[in-house]
């Protein structure tokens, strides 16, 4: 019997405000806000060691929203020069990392980020930061 291979299922995009901690696998069109670089080192050159340590390594916090509300995304080397703004991406695979007890939204290997066409109707809710809202680790006893 020849095996049936699983039919791709379409993405489910979801909105900013619906985000939640420890979640992954969303996808979402989002515009970028704003871009800070917060780290960027390597690059080779100099008496730096070869291989894998002398790779360049970007990190920039980015705010991105649509019109339910607004998070920090973390962007990685390549990803950070996507993130431009006023620009529209769409994040295939994102999950919800835990920083200081806020959400911040990332997209590692497992996902992409890929610009976007604009889309004519969106504004961008700026009062509801996700990010802002601190969550507090509580442990459920069983």
């Amino acid at each position: 019997m020849a095996e049936a291979t699983p039919a791709l299922r379409k993405p489910v995009f979801t909105k900013v405000n619906e985000l939640r901690p420890g979640t992954n696998g969303h996808s979402l069109n989002v515009k970028v806000v704003s871009t800070k670089m917060v780290m960027q080192r390597g690059g080779g050159g100099g008496g730096r060691p070869s291989g894998p340590q002398a790779r360049q390594m970007r990190i920039a916090e980015c705010l991105v929203g649509d019109e339910t509300g607004i998070i920090i995304f973390t962007a990685r080397n390549d990803q950070v020069d996507l993130m431009k703004e006023g620009k529209f991406v769409t994040l295939r695979n994102a999950k919800i990392d835990m920083y200081k007890g806020s959400m911040r939204l990332a997209v590692d290997r497992w996902g992409r980020v890929e610009v976007a066409e604009e889309p004519t109707d969106m504004t961008v809710k700026e009062d509801n930061n996700l990010s802002l809202i601190e969550y507090e680790l509580v442990n459920v006893e069983a």
